[in-house]
């Protein structure tokens, strides 16, 4: 038999006076008795479409219970509105495109640095913040795009060979005033230093064609209607208008990638990614939720339902994004595109790029 102690018949004592007490008190009512094991809801704040994380936030939900409420608005906005929130604000997580936007907001304190083996051992480290603010979740490359009725694959070669004087009066960019561009320019600095990359960008801007374009699409649209031959854009823009238009005249070109072994040859790409808010009042949950976005599921979804890359090189590229070619992509960090866009700008507006 086992020893009963003194300890052990105090503890049954109380038990007992407990049970007495709750007993000869009211009863609670079915409220308070669901306040008491509801799960609260993850706020989400988030500058991507509700079509794309949508089919997300509902695959999360079914498979451990949790629901997520989520808000969306501009990167900068919801930003802005996070600082104003301070503490009291209701959000747990934040998801926004490009590591501009993710290192500003790290910037502001808003995020909370995240300590996570799964994300080291999911996401490669040049798609991570240095200091664990954010992590990405999937992968978009801004690379060149061309007509492919005027102009052969084999007369491209790079970023930078753009500014030749072949591509003269034959060129079409996106505005600079678009965190993509300034996040291109970021890392041409982090890979040229200033100088060199303000004699790119002023060579761009002697070949444009017409003036900057407001967006991506636009950039292809001009190419289609004969205005221009060559452009950059993000590789999701092309491949919703393809999807649209399977016959398109246009194709991607992976530029850079016979610079031999420097990490630094290779793609542009940037990323859509996510952050734990500093004041979130569920910092485990909403790590666990970030978590899980770099996991196989959901990176299939992103990768599907966007046309973008995921960032866990485990993952198997979606079908239509596969039939535009493999690329060696730049493994610069991108942390390094917000530490350098204040400098991007500058560059931008003194080569006369706007």
């Amino acid at each position: 038999m086992k020893r009963i102690t003194r300890g052990l018949v105090a503890s049954l004592t109380a038990a007992l006076m407990a049970t007495f007490l709750v007993g000869c008190g009211k009863p609670a009512d079915e409220s308070s008795q669901q306040a008491v094991t509801e799960v609260k809801p993850l706020i989400v704040y988030s500058s991507r479409a509700e079509h794309l994380i949508q089919p997300v936030f509902d695959l999360y939900t079914e498979q451990t219970g949790q629901q997520i409420q989520f808000i969306t608005d501009k990167a900068g906005v919801l930003i802005e509105r996070l600082k104003q929130e301070g503490e009291s604000t209701p959000a747990d997580v934040f998801i926004t495109v490009d590591a501009g936007n993710l290192g500003y907001a790290a910037a502001e304190g808003l995020l909370l640095p995240l300590q996570s083996p799964v994300l080291a051992g999911n996401v490669p480290a040049h798609l991570r913040d240095a200091k664990n603010h954010w992590v990405g979740l999937s992968l978009r490359a801004r690379t060149i795009v061309y007509s492919t009725e005027r102009v052969s694959p084999e007369e491209l070669s790079t970023y930078e060979a753009l500014g030749d004087e072949a591509w003269e009066g034959l060129l079409c960019l996106r505005t600079s005033k678009k965190v993509y561009n300034q996040s291109l320019v970021a890392m041409l600095i982090a890979e040229h230093g200033e100088e060199k990359t303000q004699q790119i960008v002023e060579a761009w801007v002697n070949n444009l064609a017409v003036a900057p374009l407001s967006n991506d699409t636009k950039v292809m649209e001009a190419i289609l209607a004969g205005q221009c031959e060559v452009g950059v854009v993000n590789s999701y823009y092309f491949g919703r208008m393809k999807v649209k238009a399977p016959e398109l005249p246009l194709a991607l070109f992976w530029p850079n990638q016979n610079l031999g072994e420097s990490s630094t040859a290779g793609v542009h790409v940037n990323i859509s990614g996510a952050g734990v808010l500093r004041h979130s009042k569920q910092a485990t949950a909403a790590q666990e939720f970030v978590e899980w976005m770099a996991s196989d599921d959901a990176q299939a979804i992103f990768g599907g339902v966007n046309q973008e890359y995921p960032v866990n090189p485990a993952i198997a590229v979606d079908p239509e994004v596969k039939s535009w070619g493999d690329f060696k992509a730049s493994e610069l960090p991108l942390s390094r595109a917000y530490e350098l866009q204040p400098a991007a700008v500058k560059l931008m507006d003194r080569a006369g790029y706007h």
